[in-house]
């Protein structure tokens, strides 16, 4: 037998507290991903990702622990959102401009070979639609504010206000990189008031601090 290693857990960059922002420096990190655009609600490229994202993670899993004797927890799903008016995440929460990276993570111990004989496996009976879609990225955040919210998706709006607008540049910082969201909980099974999602946001020192 070999112990399971649940990231959730293992990875400082994963904890936060629900009404409380956190400075964290995360490491880089490597991730599954495939991009799109438009309101996960509606939008079939983001179910199409889900369903490309998931097989080609459970391939990595089972070869770790059949071929190195090492196995792991299928880390939570992630997501990079941006648009061209981030106003669109605090304001007005229109998704169908929003862009995204639907990510899932990737234990160092594994290479871009173990990534790759992961989609063949995959590609060789009923293949996703995305499959070709699938990329393993390195994401350096460095220094990050985060936070635990919980609730529904859209009550967001006001907890990334006050990050956004309040305690980044209280702090000398400014916004540096892509909204990133880490799912705790599966939306499709909880209820939306229980829903458990990390909201993290890159910064660096604003101009005239450093």
């Amino acid at each position: 037998m070999t112990d399971k290693v649940d990231f959730k857990k293992s990875l400082d960059s994963y904890q936060a507290r629900h009404g409380e922002f956190r400075m964290v420096d995360v490491p880089v990190m490597r991730y599954l991903t495939v991009d799109g655009h438009g309101d996960p609600n509606t939008s079939t490229a983001y179910t199409d990702a889900l369903a490309a994202l998931y097989p080609v993670a459970y391939k990595l899993k089972f070869a770790s622990k059949r071929d190195l004797g090492r196995d792991y927890v299928v880390p939570p799903l992630e997501g990079l959102w941006w648009a061209e008016d981030m106003d669109s995440f605090t304001t007005s929460r229109d998704k169908s401009r929003w862009d995204w990276t639907m990510m899932l993570m990737v234990p160092d111990w594994l290479d871009q070979d173990a990534v790759d004989t992961a989609v063949e496996r995959v590609g060789s009976s009923n293949p996703p639609a995305r499959l070709g879609d699938v990329r393993l990225i390195a994401l350096s955040e460095g220094r990050c504010v985060q936070t635990l919210h919980i609730g529904p998706f859209d009550d967001e709006a006001a907890v990334l206000d006050r990050m956004h607008h309040e305690f980044i540049p209280e702090h000398g910082l400014r916004l540096s990189g892509k909204h990133h969201e880490v799912y705790f909980s599966d939306f499709r099974r909880v209820a939306p008031e229980k829903l458990r999602t990390l909201l993290r946001q890159p910064v660096d020192t604003a101009v005239g601090m450093q």
